[in-house]
């Protein structure tokens, strides 16, 4: 890897390559807690917890969790916003040498179903309100056995967690529920109280999983990506020595990226736990109000983030009255970050933005922009050390492209991950020789800076979220009146791109877009919704009856033309 031209763009103390440590996620935390037993660790809303009782509550919930039967390897699923029972529930389960599964709280029922039964999950760690507004009537169809019900309030002092309560359980959507415990559904606060003694220590070696992070991949299809201890642990070393002066971990680190999605995962809370930064926890990434309040009282000096909440943030009413000098550094992921965004931000708060470039299935950071020196705005930067980046041609997968040419971005290094849990072929045709197929197309400059410029295949990015066609169209088709479907991505000032579906209604059955959408609603989480219905008599097809989606999207051009 000598001669890649991205290394004459390293920062000075930047290495190419790194002697990793071989040091687990659980062994980092308990580095930290004893390192910093005093230094606030979680700040959440109303109450903040230091190392320290981080590392008591991991041990207690560690402790309850074997009684309830996890032993190394089984799957533990952690379905919560940005709690501080997030962050322990996943130490603890890894403490235990359990696989992780991240689940989005914000599902439909089938969309758990599958994740959970895919993944055969035998514990689930849930909130209060996602049980008693989705899974307790259908618990019989789940397959978790036993279930850990956290609350927002539990950390927070009496009376504010009394006061908190209620205003939760009247709230629309309410986010808190009165739960009932029983043998098999056990109540967070109360089950740490009763939880002491020294839990099991199993050896955890490093290529053992720790993380099944769900993910649609190339295809469409949703499957678990099995990463490593040692993919996760080298990302996050990478990223220690990528993002220089952390190494005091004298730094605050706003966690507003949901934990259950990678780039929350590992950048905001796996980095903070391995430096000992303080995570200010926000638990509702979209409440831009409590977000700017949260930057400002807590002088954050860190903010990973997506595109469109740094433009919701700049837009945001009152904006001018929060101070936000405290920032330095923010890291923008998931989807372009438009040139006009980046610097209206940086000129409100005088932080410089960091575009980058990773997926679930490489832990997810491969590339970013350097810190120091050379950034290129527009571009998601350089490969991080030990990643070596290659842009070859999208039909045979080998042929490396010239430079400024688009192909496909496959991506090799240390974390990049096993495979896709249980799925051979799935992972024989996006891991090559230690390359993972990206199924993005970009372009790499004279300097080594990449470009993204498209996606091989029809998936759509609402706001950072990967929205993939076919999964959309499984839903509407469901449906007794729907006979066809087909969805696209549509230009979106606010999301970057927005779900459009074209349905063609069975002879003589009528709807409105409206019933349409308030369907999906039932079905898909909601950033999968589509925004946009159109009825067509027929769909375009090919001469084998393939659903021609360009011509879709070329009709969709044509019309926004003519309006």
């Amino acid at each position: 890897m000598q001669d890649k031209p991205w290394f004459q763009h390293y920062p000075e103390f930047t290495p190419r390559s790194i002697d990793y440590e071989a040091i687990t996620l659980p062994a980092m935390l308990e580095r930290s807690c004893a390192k910093y037993p005093s230094r606030v660790a979680l700040q959440f809303l109303m109450t903040h917890l230091d190392y320290a009782k981080v590392g008591e509550e991991v041990r207690r919930l560690a402790c309850a969790l074997d009684g309830l039967g996890v032993r190394p390897g089984q799957r533990v699923a952690i379905q919560l916003p940005n709690l501080p029972q997030t962050v322990i529930a996943f130490y603890a389960a890894l403490s235990l040498g359990a696989i992780v599964v991240m689940t989005n709280p914000l599902y439909t029922l089938r969309e758990v179903q599958h994740q959970w039964k895919d993944a055969d999950v035998q514990v689930a760690i849930t909130a209060d309100f996602v049980w008693d507004q989705l899974l307790r009537e259908h618990r019989h169809e789940l397959n978790p056995k036993q279930y850990i019900l956290a609350s927002i309030p539990d950390y927070f002092p009496f009376p504010i967690s009394w006061l908190a309560k209620w205003k939760l359980k009247h709230a629309k959507p309410a986010t808190w529920a009165k739960v009932r415990p029983s043998d098999t559904v056990h109540l967070y606060k109360p089950l740490l109280a009763k939880s002491n003694g020294q839990p099991p220590r199993p050896t955890i070696g490093m290529d053992d999983v720790a993380l099944l992070q769900y993910t649609g991949g190339t295809t469409g299809v949703s499957k678990g990506a099995t990463l490593t201890h040692r993919n996760l642990s080298c990302n996050i070393q990478q990223m220690e020595a990528w993002f220089t002066g952390l190494e005091n971990g004298d730094k605050v680190m706003m966690t507003a990226l949901p934990l259950f999605h990678v780039f929350g995962l590992t950048v905001c809370m796996g980095l903070s736990v391995q430096v000992g930064m303080t995570q200010v926890l926000v638990p509702n990434p979209r409440d831009m109000k409590t977000l700017a309040a949260q930057l400002a009282k807590h002088r954050v000096n860190l903010f990973p983030a997506v595109p469109a909440m740094f433009n919701a943030l700049i837009h945001l009413k009152g904006i001018e009255g929060y101070d936000l000098t405290s920032l330095t550094d923010c890291f923008s992921g998931s989807a372009p970050i438009s040139d006009s965004v980046l610097k209206d931000f940086e000129a409100r708060t005088g932080a410089r933005i960091i575009e980058g470039f990773g997926m679930s299935e490489t832990s997810p950071v491969a590339s970013a922009n350097p810190v120091q020196g050379l950034r290129k705005i527009g571009s998601v930067g350089i490969p991080l050390p030990d990643t070596n980046i290659r842009i070859v041609d999208m039909e045979d997968g080998l042929t490396d492209m010239p430079l400024g040419v688009e192909g496909e971005l496959i991506v090799k290094g240390p974390q990049v991950m096993r495979g896709y849990w249980q799925r051979d072929d799935e992972t024989a045709h996006s891991l090559r020789d230690g390359y993972m197929y990206t199924g993005d197309l970009a372009t790499m400059d004279e300097d080594g800076f990449l470009r993204i410029v498209g996606r091989k295949k029809d998936m759509i990015n609402c706001s950072g979220m990967k929205v993939y066609p076919d999964e959309v169209d499984g839903v509407l088709m469901a449906h007794p009146k729907i006979l066809e479907a087909a969805t696209i991505g549509v230009a979106d000032a606010k999301r970057g791109e927005a779900v459009k579906s074209f349905v063609v209604l069975r002879p003589g059955e009528t709807m409105t877009s409206e019933e349409v959408i308030e369907y999906c609603r039932e079905n898909l989480a909601r950033y999968k919704v589509p925004q946009h219905v159109r009825f067509l008599d027929e769909l375009p097809k090919s001469s084998v009856l393939k659903t021609l989606r360009r011509e879709l999207r070329a009709m969709e051009e044509k019309q926004s033309i003519d309006d």
